[in-house]
């Protein structure tokens, strides 16, 4: 398995300092960023850029948060391919999947700036209507309530956890929580919705999909992707420590997700389905 952090030279410039003294050669801890390619019974269907860890959950996340399979069951066997560097070294930054017989992946989905990036101008209507259809699991009948002050206390738990962001700081976090704030698993990586879809891929491998009754919580802001990937994996509530995209706001109101940003206690917005957290708002709120 590759490395998750590496050291690198590095100039240290401190403006307060003398001029004799304001540059300090030393060497700094910094997050690995590496290619992982996906395949599907021997066909690539996406390469992202991760960190490397957790691979498998990764792969099979993406596969069920993107819709290019519909259930974990689809998922027969993982393993990495020994691809190798210059050096004759495996990489593994290869993962093959193996679908059980009769599924069929829905490799029309695989091109993520289809409908998922923020710089493709798609339609914002078209978008949420083809998460909504693919999804398999009714996020707005989850009867799940939330206390606030608990709501308010996941971020920071998840913080405390996150341990390669303590060496770094350069990695985002996902973490997925019960209700009555356990945390059950936490996962790093220097994309978003990497982190998400390893979250998602160890539930599914745990058999804990759809993940109803549970809360979300991301390091960053909430994007539209992040948000589809809440609702495919059957997610109730997402909460992030930064803001909120419209298009996140738009698709959790329509899938009747909870939708919880810029959680700093002992404030937090709740953008979407508050009606979760009725126990913060006015009668009739």
């Amino acid at each position: 398995m590759g490395r998750v952090t590496t050291r690198v030279p590095s100039t240290r410039v401190d403006l307060d300092a003398e001029p004799s003294a304001r540059a300090l050669r030393r060497p700094d801890t910094l997050a690995v960023e590496e290619p992982l390619e996906v395949r599907v019974d021997g066909t690539s269907v996406a390469v992202t850029m991760r960190t490397p860890g957790d691979d498998f959950d990764l792969a099979i996340g993406f596969l069920l948060t993107e819709g290019i399979v519909a259930e974990a069951g689809a998922v027969r066997q993982v393993m990495h391919c020994l691809d190798a560097d210059e050096s004759g070294s495996p990489t593994y930054n290869v993962v093959d999947i193996t679908l059980a017989g009769g599924a069929v992946p829905d490799t029309s989905r695989t091109a993520r700036s289809s409908y998922v990036s923020s710089a493709c101008g798609v339609c914002g209507k078209t978008s949420i209507d083809a998460i909504t259809a693919t999804s398999r699991y009714a996020v707005a009948a989850d009867a799940v309530r939330l206390d606030p002050s608990v709501v308010a206390g996941m971020p920071q738990a998840l913080r405390a956890r996150q341990k390669v962001f303590d060496r770094t700081g350069g990695l985002h976090a996902a973490g997925l929580f019960t209700a009555d704030g356990e945390l059950l698993a936490v996962r790093e990586d220097v994309g978003r919705h990497n982190a998400v879809d390893k979250v998602v891929g160890w539930a599914a491998r745990e058999g804990r999909l759809p993940l109803t009754g549970h809360v979300l919580v991301v390091s960053g802001r909430a994007s539209f992707e992040l948000t589809q990937k809440a609702v495919m994996a059957g997610v109730p509530a997402l909460v992030s420590v930064s803001a909120a995209s419209s298009l996140a706001v738009q698709l959790a109101a329509e899938a009747g997700l909870t939708l919880v940003a810029f959680v700093r206690p002992p404030h937090l917005t709740v953008y979407a389905g508050d009606h979760r957290l009725t126990s913060a708002l006015p009668q009739g709120g």
